[in-house]
């Protein structure tokens, strides 16, 4: 589902943040990416949707080569590819129900379609009852059960989360973890960047460790370490 072959990534100012990486992630897997701050994991993410570019090496994403992808593609990629943010980017004009259905809209869903799917993925993150409320009228770990839905409305291959329960409580953070795990039970890879230690360490999932910009463990049922 992903792979990157001898991948860096060195920014205008001379900052390498990731050298030398090789890894593969297969279809269904749950992995979380760990590491100190500034190691070089939110560079990793970004790359997986074509945020950054590498600098050197190969990028494969569900089959399509990121070094060989058009500009104008880019948008097709994504519709293969959810995100989830630590601050949930939401549209704050809209309703819940608009802010998903604007992900279908984008992509030319025929409307009779687009209400069925987002209340089944409202029903799925357990807010289709908030469907016309707006994000300022949300807790912080409903304004992210929203994201999620958004991110999943298009049925992706893989969900990518950069710090998705950086900003909630521990009893809400599960909620969250719940839903990513659900997601993943149904064949989406999820592929992860936390600081959350408890919850990579009880979660047992596949764990890849970076620092200093390289990949210094890659365990199946792997634990957080000792990271701040």
């Amino acid at each position: 589902m992903i792979e990157m072959q001898d991948v860096k990534k060195t920014y205008p100012n001379g900052v390498t943040a990731i050298s030398g990486i090789d890894v593969m992630i297969h279809a269904g897997e749950f992995v979380y990416v760990v590491g100190p701050s500034g190691a070089g994991k939110s560079t990793f993410i970004k790359m997986m949707y074509r945020e950054e570019k590498p600098t050197n090496g190969k990028i494969t994403i569900n089959g399509v080569n990121l070094e060989k992808l058009k500009e104008k593609r880019v948008p097709h990629l994504r519709r293969d590819i959810g995100v989830v943010f630590q601050d949930f980017k939401l549209l704050t004009t809209l309703t819940v129900y608009e802010n998903i259905a604007f992900a279908l809209e984008v992509t030319g869903e025929h409307p009779r379609h687009i209400k069925k799917k987002v209340l089944d993925v409202l029903d799925l993150v357990q807010l289709k009852h908030k469907a016309r409320h707006f994000p300022n009228e949300l807790s912080g770990g409903e304004q992210q059960r929203v994201s999620i839905a958004r991110s999943i409305v298009n049925n992706p291959a893989v969900v990518i989360a950069d710090e998705p329960t950086g900003n909630l409580d521990p009893d809400t953070s599960w909620d969250i973890m719940n839903i990513f795990e659900e997601i993943n039970n149904r064949g989406t890879t999820v592929v992860m960047a936390t600081h959350n230690r408890e919850i990579v360490n009880t979660m047992k999932k596949r764990v890849i460790a970076i620092e200093g910009g390289k990949i210094v463990r890659d365990q199946a049922r792997g634990e957080y370490g000792l990271y701040d």
